[in-house]
């Protein structure tokens, strides 16, 4: 990896934030993340994060204090208000035990659907800036629109793009969706829990670039769309959708059939996955693997048969 002046100076910061909250400070330091659309260093206790080029503070800011109003769900930050560090801003945060990727096994479906659901639950906070829509179709349609400047002559790029033409306006980002009051994550994965205090406390959600108000049943759609495709075990997605609804989730009935609500986000996820896939295969020149090839597979089943009716508004 190379540092570069982001890199070094946000290292450089998030030293100064960690002795400042820590004495004597234990001094574990690591470079989290590198991407073009973030960079995370941790240092001790703190952890540091330059969200992704162009942010604008006036989105950042009111996710950061939606965020500091709901300690119990999302993990607060440690200031309300990004900096500026060369031309990015950057949050402070308190350090959190991820999940262990080792481990399977052990994966928190449980604690993430119940976090989500309370989430789902809670109205959102009336604040002078109020929380833009969630950015989950936005992604999705951020993703098609790499694939096809990067991988259009993709032998697989047809079948994604098809897919993505049977989804309603809402899902590919061009209209506004039909919740524009229920209070989403955005960009749900096991990734985005951490245990605070470190390093067993409870379970928190994380990053909130994406957070907004929405379908809350796009929360849902990750899992739903690696369950639909055979990458995540029925009990494991039996267990998920089981502890969402039993914490009185709203994105989908308390019981019967769950699918009317999630179709459209799960094929969304599905078409958003697949294209990240092809362009990820591309830029590396190498041929898809089989579990990539099964998104693509699922992207031309999609495409054959037109999603489920949802209605007007998840609620």
């Amino acid at each position: 990896m190379t540092t570069t002046p982001l890199l070094s100076d946000l290292t450089a910061r998030a030293k100064a934030k960690a002795h400042s909250r820590t004495e004597p400070c234990p001094c574990g330091a690591a470079t989290l993340a590198d991407r073009p659309d973030a960079t995370v260093v941790r240092h001790a206790d703190t952890v540091a994060k330059a969200h992704a080029p162009n942010t604008p503070r006036t989105d950042l800011t009111p996710r950061l204090t939606t965020a500091t109003h709901l300690p119990g769900i999302l993990l607060p930050p440690l200031a309300p208000t990004p900096v500026d560090l060369h031309g990015r801003l950057v949050t402070f945060w308190p350090y959190g035990t991820p999940v262990d990727p080792d481990t399977p096994d052990a994966a928190p479906w449980e604690p993430a659907a119940t976090l989500l659901a309370r989430l789902h639950r809670t109205p959102a906070p009336a604040l002078p800036t109020p929380l833009p829509p969630m950015r989950g179709p936005a992604k999705a349609a951020g993703a098609v629109a790499r694939l096809n400047a990067t991988a259009p002559a993709h032998p697989a790029t047809p079948s994604v793009l098809q897919a993505w033409t049977t989804l309603p306006a809402w899902a590919r980002a061009e209209t506004p969706m039909p919740d524009t009051t229920t209070l989403c994550h955005g960009d749900l994965h096991l990734g985005q829990l951490v245990r605070h205090p470190a390093p067993d406390g409870p379970w928190h959600l994380i990053d909130v670039d994406d957070l907004g108000t929405g379908v809350p049943a796009w929360d849902l759609a990750r899992p739903a769309a690696w369950y639909a495709c055979g990458l995540l075990p029925p009990d494991e997605w039996t267990r998920f959708l089981a502890a969402y609804r039993a914490s009185g989730g709203p994105a989908v009935p308390a019981d019967g059939d769950p699918w009317p609500a999630l179709d459209v986000p799960a094929r969304a996820l599905t078409v958003q996955t697949a294209a990240r896939a092809i362009t990820k295969a591309t830029a590396e020149n190498r041929p898809l693997d089989e579990i990539e090839m099964s998104l693509i597979d699922a992207c031309a089943r999609m495409a054959s048969l037109p999603p489920e009716l949802t209605p007007t508004s998840a609620k």
